[in-house]
């Protein structure tokens, strides 16, 4: 179609996200296979990559926007703009969970968080006594500087006993078979409770002026 050189593309076509090393495609396809494209980054500087008139332009690009652009009798026209986005991904899959207590009491909030670093493509799901109940709120903060770290938070609000257990948080990449997971043990009492070790015996004797300490651990 001379009028129409590039394929129409979807919006979803349009938004490339690739891991951190890996090739990828930018889809400007023509109506004719014999058409000679160029392709240019954001600076309208040309970039060399192979291209495949059914498939786009193939190779490693750094971050940024793209067009292609073609010329039909002098006249020169432009694919749509294609915005590529650089997710760093790792093999490994480093996981910590951490509570800021394990022992709470009715009525208190408990707040869980588990942490995946040096990756951003992640899928990530929490396994606890609530979940049935879909008691939980989970937020997730995209940390980048000084490194790359997605901080996923679990929060239950008025907890009760049945909110004993494990908390377990399972991270998988969403590209390669690999997961890892973590698990903390959160008790919920009834009440509160004082827990107390008196470092001395029932009977003491103790001389006349003489100074004595009694020690009591409370907890």
């Amino acid at each position: 179609d001379p009028d129409m050189p590039f394929v129409p593309s979807i919006p979803e076509d349009q938004f490339i996200l690739v891991e951190e090393g890996d090739p990828t495609m930018i889809p400007c396809r023509t109506s004719d296979p014999d058409a000679q494209v160029t392709l240019v980054n954001s600076l309208d500087k040309a970039v060399y990559a192979f291209y495949d008139s059914k498939q786009g332009f193939i190779g490693n690009f750094p971050a940024g926007s793209y067009t292609c652009k073609t010329m039909v009798k002098g006249v020169e026209f432009k694919s749509d703009e294609f915005l590529i986005y650089i997710l760093r991904a790792t093999s490994q899959l480093p996981v910590e969970i951490e509570a800021l207590k394990t022992v709470y009491k009715t009525g208190e909030t408990i707040v869980v968080t588990c942490v995946v670093f040096d990756n951003e493509v992640v899928n990530l799901q929490w396994n606890y006594p609530g979940k049935v109940k879909e008691k939980g709120l989970i937020k997730l903060d995209d940390i980048k500087v000084p490194s790359q770290k997605l901080v996923y938070t679990l929060t239950i609000p008025e907890a009760s006993v049945k909110d004993t257990g494990d908390y377990e948080c399972t991270a998988r990449h969403a590209t390669k078979e690999v997961k890892e997971n973590k698990k903390v043990v959160i008790t919920v009492h009834d009440k509160g409770f004082i827990h107390l070790e008196p470092q001395f015996s029932p009977l003491e004797a103790v001389n006349l002026h003489e100074v004595r300490n009694f020690v009591v651990d409370v907890q």
